[in-house]
């Protein structure tokens, strides 16, 4: 069985900063893509930035030059670093992965955190 549980949110002012994690555990042999989404009230669930095994990154418009997210291989982990916060991105945010665990990948979601930004 594999999880993931993400830590780091909060309130925060606009204008913060916040750095949330998404730690991987369980039958892992690979993992693959792993990304944030976010969800608010009302909206359906979003993708916020992705970073594969390589490196590569993509990021929603809404978040280019703000947030920055990375991974920790070594310790099945992914990042989101999240400056110059605007109440708009106040949501639910999810981690998300593809991971192997030796017989094919399956996608996985972590149970979400959530972040509120105030004006």
């Amino acid at each position: 069985q594999v999880q993931l549980v993400e830590s780091g949110g909060g309130l925060v002012q606009a204008g913060g900063s916040l750095r949330l994690s998404c730690a991987a555990s369980g039958r892992i042999l690979v993992i693959n893509r792993m990304g944030w989404y976010r969800q608010a009230p009302g909206k359906q669930r979003e993708l916020v930035a992705t970073i594969v095994t390589g490196g590569s990154t993509n990021y929603a418009d809404s978040v280019k030059g703000r947030f920055t997210i990375s991974r920790d291989n070594a310790k099945n982990t992914v990042y989101l670093q999240m400056n110059s916060l605007k109440p708009e991105d106040t949501a639910v945010y999810y981690c998300n992965a593809d991971i192997s665990g030796g017989y094919g990948y399956l996608n996985y979601w972590g149970q979400g955190t959530q972040v509120t930004v105030s004006s």
